[in-house]
């Protein structure tokens, strides 16, 4: 799985997750940290990611167009890339079942 990290995240996450997660990317490094969320969703469709944001409009395009992409979206309020980095990898197992069922569009870590 190939994780796009949404601009609301920090770019460190893509080195520190890269032994679980190591093609994935941030959208300031591929010239998305400016484009809007649609632009963003269509991007990660097109290029096999999975996006992760604490951007709820994700979860709504999800809601509303399906998928590709999937979304992970982060409801962890104000807290340190450390946090995020350890969310992440504490739900590894259900981040792989979103992967692999077609039924799933969107994984909640809390």
């Amino acid at each position: 799985m190939k994780l796009l990290f949404d601009q609301n995240l920090s770019p460190s996450l893509v080195k520190r997750l890269a032994d679980l997660f190591p093609d994935s990317s941030h959208v300031y490094w591929l010239g998305h940290d400016q484009s809007a969320d649609a632009g963003v969703w269509e991007f990660a469709a097109a290029n096999g990611f999975t996006i992760v944001s604490k951007d709820e409009d994700f979860n709504l395009f999800s809601v509303a167009r399906g998928s590709p992409p999937k979304v992970i979206w982060l409801l962890l309020g104000n807290c340190s890339t450390a946090a995020v980095e350890e969310a992440i990898r504490s739900e590894l197992e259900a981040i792989r079942r979103l992967e692999d069922d077609p039924e799933l569009g969107t994984l909640v870590i809390r």
